[in-house]
């Protein structure tokens, strides 16, 4: 391996290696504490996925404040979670912005978000918790050495500067939105420094699709809709929720929330799904609803018709896929079957899952260390001395919604208060 020739030393109390969500919230509390700390990040800005999370309005965490039911969503990990979410869940990340000028909103599902709608003003918040504190901050310095001796980290030498810290926090992220620099380097390090690390997948992912009615459709969200998954033909499970269509497949919470079973269901073949536009309505009520709009418009295009009645955008996709006989018909001409047709298609639209979309596209990854490496206390190293791993490095599954967030938040500050 090539030498790295640093040119000059500093020494720190603390030295936070990635200035993201979890890096930017563990440097913070800890300088808070009176520590001298360094932020070190590899892009030129702090918080780079995060100024981009939930399509720029940023699902800061989720307000569910009763903690074994948020602790429920992290499936297994919810036992290692319980000690550091009753020092900072998710009413003390709430109280955290709020009380440093950031109002937050709840929508639906429990979704908090900045009542900007600007992802921005959270990294503005955090970033401005960092420098309050005093904490150094260095962008630009990409990591290119970490030197240990004896079970601990002494030094570690980035951006051509080689720096001395008594304590060393890893929040380097996993592997989603590589575009910001989420490329694995925590995992070669933690590697490296002798921690096992899980493999990562890209568990809520978008799914490609290769229908054209979906593409067609890239960027209109379908509201309250209800999916069902099927495997070589054999319905598997259902899900209802929002869903995104892009111009390669589908995305939105419901369909982030699904990726994973349908990923183990593509092990086994081909998946398809049908998505019921109308949830609430069982067909028989469906088709009366038709019947009434069908007579209160006899003498319009179908096309114009069905505008009013179908999620926007939609009509003319289905009508297509639908292959009726004349775009232009005129609702009294309409059969009884080609109605009855109508009402089916518009509770079972089809679909064929291509498979997921990857890393570049994830808005989570799992993988990262192994719990049993952790102490859940501090989120200190159980291999390293002085060595504490945060946010996306932790080989935790969760689903969208805030709990990816929230976990960088937890583990953040627990971090930062236990150095």
């Amino acid at each position: 391996m090539k030498k790295i020739v640093a040119q000059s030393t500093q020494r720190f109390d603390v030295i936070v290696v990635g200035g993201g969500a979890a890096g930017m919230m563990a440097a913070g509390r800890s300088a808070e504490r009176g520590k001298r700390v360094l932020l070190l990040e590899k892009n030129k800005t702090l918080g780079a996925k995060l100024a981009i999370s939930g399509g720029g309005r940023c699902n800061i965490l989720n307000a569910e404040f009763d903690l074994h039911v948020l602790l429920k969503q992290y499936g297994p990990a919810a036992k290692f979670l319980f000690s550091p979410f009753t020092v900072f869940g998710a009413r003390e990340a709430m109280d955290f912005f709020e009380q440093r000028g950031l109002p937050l909103i709840v929508e639906m599902g429990s979704r908090a978000f900045p009542a900007t709608q600007r992802a921005e003003d959270v990294v503005a918040t955090l970033e401005k918790y960092a420098r309050d504190n005093r904490v150094v901050v260095r962008v630009g310095s990409g990591v290119a050495q970490v030197i240990t001796e004896k079970s601990r980290v002494t030094q570690v030498v980035a951006g051509g500067e080689r720096f001395v810290g008594e304590t060393v926090v890893l929040a380097t992220g996993g592997l989603s939105h590589q575009e910001t620099g989420s490329t694995g380097d925590g995992f070669n390090w933690l590697r490296m420094l002798g921690h096992q690390v899980q493999p990562p997948t890209p568990t809520i992912v978008p799914l490609a699709v290769g229908e054209r009615w979906v593409k067609n459709l890239a960027g209109t969200t379908l509201l309250n809709v209800k999916i069902t998954f099927f495997n070589q033909g054999k319905k598997q499970f259902t899900k209802r929720g929002n869903v995104l269509c892009t111009h390669f497949g589908i995305s939105g919470p419901l369909i982030l929330n699904s990726a994973g079973r349908v990923a183990d269901l593509l092990q086994a073949g081909v998946v398809t799904g049908q998505m019921d536009f109308f949830p609430e309505l069982d067909l028989g009520t469906l088709e009366k609803q038709l019947i009434v709009l069908f007579d209160s418009h006899k003498n319009k295009d179908l096309k114009n018709t069905l505008k009013h009645f179908l999620p926007p955008g939609t009509a003319a996709e289905l009508l297509a896929l639908a292959s009726v006989r004349d775009p232009n018909l005129k609702v009294h001409s309409v059969t009884r079957d080609e109605r009855k047709y109508l009402a089916g298609l518009f509770k079972a639209v089809p679909f064929t899952v291509a498979g997921l979309m990857g890393f570049d596209r994830a808005v989570v990854a799992d993988g990262g260390v192994p719990l049993t490496e952790i102490d859940p206390r501090t989120f200190r190293s159980r291999i390293i001395d002085n060595l504490f791993i945060v946010g996306d490095l932790l080989h935790i599954n969760r689903p969208s919604g805030g709990y990816s967030l929230q976990l960088c938040w937890t583990s953040g500050y627990v971090a930062g208060n236990s150095i």
